[in-house]
């Protein structure tokens, strides 16, 4: 639980970014970046008992996605930021937002987003649910696929509008999960 008030407003470091990316087949070698950044992020956090997961689209063998590797961080409290973020921003990673709940970090090559949450936060759950079921359902992942295929092909003026732009789909998907009984989880 939060020691202290935690932020009250949404700061998005570096203001809006046009969306200049596009869908790649899965790769093979994403886990392994994925397994690069867990390693750095657990020596920049040793002492610190976290839980690190891969999510996003990179985290499911078989779909495309822009070629970020999403990372979800759980910490125990996400006002302690001199116990993860300080930490996190002097292993290289660059602060991109800071909002109630919620941090982002990433590489400077926008490669790699680590999201660090309060452990216990839905959202963690949400991602896990989701990254779960896609894994296992063909169809599901094949209509999320499709549809960020389908959004990026307009034009965005920032990537946060294109990831607004998926939630129904994403929602849709997540509450067949729930009626399977994809739980998702740690």
């Amino acid at each position: 639980m939060s020691a202290h008030e935690d932020v009250t407003t949404v700061d998005v470091v570096g203001g809006p970014e046009p969306v200049a990316v596009e869908l790649h087949e899965y790769d093979e070698r994403w886990p392994d970046v994925y397994a690069e950044h867990r390693q750095r992020i657990s020596r920049a956090l040793a002492g610190t008992d976290v839980d690190i997961e891969h999510i996003g689209s990179t985290s499911v063998p078989g779909l495309a996605a822009k070629p970020i590797i999403d990372i979800v961080v759980a910490v125990d409290d996400i006002t302690a930021e001199q116990g993860y973020l300080d930490p996190l921003l002097a292993a290289g990673y660059e602060l991109r937002v800071r909002e109630p709940g919620h941090r982002l970090v990433r590489t400077p090559a926008r490669d790699v987003h680590v999201h660090v949450y309060e452990r216990g936060d839905a959202a963690v759950q949400e991602y896990l649910l989701l990254r779960d079921h896609l894994r296992r359902d063909a169809a599901d992942r094949a209509l999320y696929a499709d549809t960020k295929r389908a959004l990026l092909r307009r034009h965005w003026d920032d990537m946060n509008d294109y990831a607004d732009a998926k939630t129904a789909v994403i929602l849709a998907i997540k509450e067949r999960a729930r009626a399977t009984g994809d739980a998702g989880g740690v």
